[in-house]
């Protein structure tokens, strides 16, 4: 595995959670350490500041301490205020009062507590994942940036199940999540097994006498012995089970020996057949999200994470759903600017609006886009292009057909995405020019649908109200007790990120 960090690049970066200035929002983008992220641009620079500026002064006024400002709403309400006033264009739609009226972001978060989201995306690390890469990006983490990590042992343990708990359940209103896993050429290095990811969803839903957890099984078409692990999954008969993960370029993180296609006759297609006879009709597939060296350090193979294979897979099995992970879009850990660019000037977006082309030419209905790492990438770098990637999605794919995803705990709790979706609007000039929907307010039908709806019906969770009545009440559960004691106790966010953040 060539593709973590190098020690060069380690020079460069630095502990996401060693940051002095924690935001409510990212001011940079944060990196899991399997590419190096970039460094913070001049226009995040001045967002940073503003939100300082209006921190400090709201704070003041407040009666608070800068650090306690910004981990309540009003602190929140100032970041998205500097980003507006910063980026322009009136993309998140927040009041000014809001900074420094306690009471008002209060009835805000009350009226949108019992908003129904389902994260589509969601990992962990399971406990005994030892890679010696890993374990040394832990080693260099605790002798340079967290020495907390040396009393902890090196662990990961911020990737673990009871942060996952935490981050997910009790610092954001997320209701229920869909916990995933990934390929690896060497299955050593596979965050989850499936067995564990099941054994997790059992846990937690054992705990609170409902369902808040469902699951993936990570398949692996074309290695040795890949559908006897569809054959095991199957056999395991665990109601948990609702969907299928995989990566079509292989692996994630080097190139792989085994990429694959969707329409693959010989290979997908007797896979499809038996997952639909066994009443398992979604499969969850990563697209997208290839670093900017893409042609060079995946050379012959990034084609696969392409939406090359979309159109035929989907017209063949229409009754099986094809969620693709990240919507395709090609960007990652990079600043959006180049893509900002080509869609100013062509109103596409790479490979993303080859997806939506491809599930058009279809005509089957079966295609989804998530926006798993792509939104919270693309609303940190450039809320413009953030804007300009669901409006195209919406507008192409149909707000029925939008899945939302955080990709947590990757980057700390996703509140504060879950914020963004909801203030996230396409302005009027790029309405406009580009032929894209208004989003609406927090709790439009379109936000509702991305947030939670659309899943529900994918999966037949059987709510299908779109006024977002709570399926069941989230908030009378063992899972929202906990999460209420932890609040009451003084427990809350720390706006702390997971990762590695570009300083030099």
């Amino acid at each position: 595995m060539s593709t973590w960090l190098s020690e060069r690049e380690e020079r460069l970066v630095d502990g996401a959670e060693k940051l002095d200035f924690q935001s409510p929002v990212p001011t940079q983008i944060v990196s899991n350490g399997e590419y190096l992220p970039p460094p913070q641009s001049p226009i995040q620079k001045k967002v940073e500041d503003r939100i300082k500026e209006l921190a400090d002064d709201n704070s003041k006024f407040l009666g608070l301490t800068r650090r306690e400002y910004l981990m309540t709403n009003c602190g929140m309400a100032a970041a998205f205020i500097a980003m507006n006033e910063v980026y322009g264009g009136g993309v998140f739609q927040v009041d000014p009062a809001e900074a420094r009226d306690p009471e008002m972001t209060k009835v805000r978060a009350d009226s949108l507590a019992g908003q129904f989201i389902f994260d589509d995306q969601t990992h962990f690390l399971r406990d005994d994942f030892s890679h010696e890469e890993i374990t040394g990006l832990g080693e260099f983490a605790a002798e340079h940036w967290n020495p907390v990590l040396k009393e902890e042992g090196i662990s990961l343990t911020r990737y673990k199940f009871e942060n996952y708990i935490r981050e997910l359940w009790f610092n954001s209103d997320t209701k229920m999540s869909l916990l995933s896993g990934a390929p690896f050429d060497d299955p050593t290095w596979y965050l989850l097994y499936n067995n564990q990811i099941m054994d997790a969803c059992d846990t937690v839903n054992d705990f609170v006498g409902g369902t808040r957890m469902l699951g993936h099984a990570v398949i692996t078409p074309g290695q040795p012995g890949w559908m006897d692990t569809v054959d095991e999954a199957i056999a395991g008969g665990n109601p948990n089970l609702i969907s299928w993960k995989s990566y079509t370029i292989g692996d994630p993180l080097a190139p792989s020996k085994w990429p694959w296609r969707l329409d693959d006759e010989k290979l997908m297609y007797p896979f499809y057949e038996k997952s639909l006879k066994a009443g398992i009709n979604t499969i969850c597939v990563h697209k997208g999200l290839m670093p900017p060296d893409y042609e060079q350090s995946f050379r012959g193979l990034w084609q696969y994470a392409t939406a090359w294979d979309v159109e035929k897979a989907a017209r063949d099995w229409p009754d099986m759903n094809f969620v693709y992970y990240h919507s395709a879009l090609r960007p990652f850990l990079e600043l959006p600017d180049q893509a900002w660019s080509e869609f100013e000037a062509t109103g596409r977006i790479k490979w993303a609006t080859d997806l939506i082309e491809a599930a058009q030419a279809a005509g089957t209905g079966n295609v989804y886009g998530e926006i798993g790492t792509s939104f919270a990438n693309s609303a940190v770098a450039h809320p413009k292009f953030s804007a300009a990637f669901i409006g195209t999605l919406v507008a192409g794919l149909g707000a029925d057909h939008v899945v939302w995803g955080s990709d947590t705990v990757w980057y700390g709790s996703p509140q504060w995405q879950i914020e963004a979706m909801r203030r996230l609007e396409v302005p009027g000039d790029m309405r406009d020019k580009y032929g894209l929907p208004e989003l609406g307010g927090p709790n439009s039908l379109t936000k509702q649908a991305i947030f939670g709806l659309n899943s529900a019906r994918i999966y037949n969770l059987g709510m299908t109200n779109v006024d977002n009545t709570p399926f069941p009440n989230f908030g009378e559960d063992k899972l929202a007790e906990l999460a209420q004691n932890y609040r009451e106790r003084g427990g809350g966010p720390t706006n702390k990120r997971y990762g590695f953040v570009r300083t030099a």
